[in-house]
């Protein structure tokens, strides 16, 4: 038992994490939101300016997002990955440095961020699963769930979009099963989609649709490496292997890259994995003390929007401040906005979908929910915050 000294008193209690210490993305020179603008303005497209300052402008540009495949992550595996090593020097324009994906750091935020040229505050899809203000609903905008109509969730064309209209070939090259996904429709639409199922297919298929055009804008898009972190790990076989075989597929497209071509590889988020102990996964579900107040759970384990039945939003802030605030930076919705968490840019419409409190991962620690997300609570790899591990993402460049 702790006792008091006559020289010190009562030890004091651990002071949560300032906010200020937490690492605000890149938004405006060097995040994803900024990359296909600065692409597309490259090309002379009108609307688009250039932002990322280190990027040389090319005639065709091809996007190939691999999901889950962190900065940090290529980094520590050298032997699986010798391609992708080779290239890290290339990041952002020969710096040699990443770029930051955006907050929360998860697929269906950073895709939207990437596709609309947008920061999360503007695109509106600051989440894995955010309410509705319209309905009082979590509304989960990677599944859609509930069915929400996609134009009024977001309003903004796509980059995609704006390059068409100015006459650059645009396509995008992607598994047939993401083809009319509200999400697609929404963030990744604008020109032609290619449905192609293998990976091989898609990086032949993407090398002839960058030789189709002048000028072209092309992306495609691979999943499975980070399906393999969430269920077994970035700590394991079944990873390794995806990125093994995600290596060997970059150096299959990148020497098919036609002339004036640049090839940027990339990704929505990185990932860490969390271990299997109380200490490391808090369970919502079964804390008495984080569920007072709390109407609705959003976000995911490692980045959580937090709804406060009404009145109740200082207590739950306190409250959760006073349990997690060791392992989390805890704050409000208006403090996370000033901060510039979801970039400088918030519409009135996406105000209400940010949760009252907002908690982001410091520690490699999550918050679960056993009994209403089984799924997200099982997975070994998660995602969402941050943390150089989950905010820093590849900017791999190959020219022809």
């Amino acid at each position: 038992m702790v006792q008091p000294t006559t020289v010190t008193g009562w030890p004091d209690e651990p002071l949560p994490l300032a906010l200020d210490t937490a690492p605000v993305p890149e938004y405006g020179s060097g995040s994803l939101a900024d990359l296909l603008p600065t692409l597309v303005a490259g090309q002379g497209a009108a609307g688009c300016e250039a932002r990322i300052a280190e990027l040389t402008p090319a005639d065709r540009n091809c996007v190939f997002l691999i999901d889950g495949l962190g900065w940090e992550q290529i980094k520590a595996h050298p032997d699986e990955a010798p391609y992708l090593t080779s290239l890290l020097a290339s990041s952002r324009g020969g710096t040699g440095r990443p770029i930051t994906a955006g907050f929360p750091a998860t697929t269906a935020t950073s895709l939207a961020s990437v596709g609309t040229g947008r920061v999360p505050g503007a695109h509106g899809l600051p989440g894995y699963t955010v309410r509705n203000p319209e309905t009082g609903e979590l509304m989960n905008q990677l599944r859609w769930k509930p069915w929400t109509p996609p134009q009024v969730w977001q309003p903004y064309p796509t980059v995609f979009q704006l390059a068409h209209e100015a006459g650059i070939h645009t396509s995008q090259v992607s598994s047939p099963i993401f083809q009319d996904t509200p999400l697609t429709k929404i963030a990744l639409s604008g020109g032609t989609f290619h449905g192609r199922l293998s990976g091989e297919e898609r990086m032949d298929f993407s090398a002839e649709q960058l030789a189709a055009g002048d000028r072209s804008l092309v992306y495609t898009y691979y999943s499975e490496l980070d399906g393999a972190g969430h269920r077994f790990g970035i700590d394991s076989d079944a990873w390794r292997g995806q990125l093994m075989f995600v290596d060997r597929l970059v150096q299959r497209l990148a020497e098919q890259l036609p002339p004036r071509s640049a090839l940027y590889v990339t990704a929505d988020h990185g990932m860490v994995d969390i271990p299997f102990d109380e200490q490391s996964r808090i369970d919502f579900d079964e804390d008495w003390e984080l569920r007072a107040g709390v109407a609705l759970l959003g976000g995911e384990g490692r980045a959580r929007h937090v709804y406060a039945v009404p009145g109740a939003e200082t207590d739950v802030l306190t409250c959760w401040r006073e349990v997690l605030g060791e392992q989390f930076w805890v704050a409000s919705r208006d403090e996370a906005l000033a901060l510039g968490w979801f970039g400088d840019e918030v519409d009135e419409r996406v105000y209400g979908r940010i949760g009252d409190v907002v908690a982001a991962a410091h520690d490699d620690v999550v918050i679960t929910a056993s009994v209403n997300e089984p799924h997200e609570s099982a997975m070994v790899g998660m995602h969402g915050s941050m943390t150089p591990a989950e905010q820093f993402v590849p900017l791999l460049e190959v020219r022809s």
